[in-house]
Parts: C-alpha cells; structure tokens; sequence
C-alpha cells in the first residue's frame, strides 16, 4: 500500500481527492524517476488531513528544497 492508499479509500470526498492528487502528482514525478522526499510526503499528509492550506504546503516544500539547494551549493563551494 502506498502512502497515499488510506486517503483514496476514506469516505469523506475531500480527504480521497486530495489523496487522488498527491498520488498523482508524485507518480507524474516518478514517471522522470523521481522519488519524493519523506517532507513532502510527510507535507502532503498535513494537506490532506486539513491540517495546513495547499498555499502553505507549497510554501513549505518550496522553502525545503530551496534549503536543500543552498546546503548543497555551500558543500560544493567549500569541498564538502
């Protein structure tokens, strides 16, 4: 089962279409042999369960992968 399965399965529309679309993005993703980091998934959950708005959840996982980003730009930099 994926992360995703128990949300496409519940009885209440918004949790199963949030779950749909997550499900689905991350596999468009996947298609390019991506894989999602366990924040998103971990951010994705939050959406989903209503805890925090798509606006802040795209937020937060932009603000991470722009970390991500720097830290890696930094090790380079320094020869890390």
């Amino acid at each position: 089962m994926n992360d995703f399965e128990q949300y496409i399965r519940e009885t209440e529309p918004h949790r199963r279409e949030k779950g749909v679309a997550w499900q689905t993005a991350i596999g468009l993703q996947a298609v390019d042999g991506l894989k999602p980091s366990a924040y998103l998934v971990q951010t994705a959950k939050q959406h989903i369960e209503g805890d925090i708005t798509i606006e802040e959840a795209k937020h937060l996982i932009d603000s991470y992968y722009q970390s991500l980003r720097q830290c890696t730009q930094f090790a380079r930099d320094f020869g890390l």
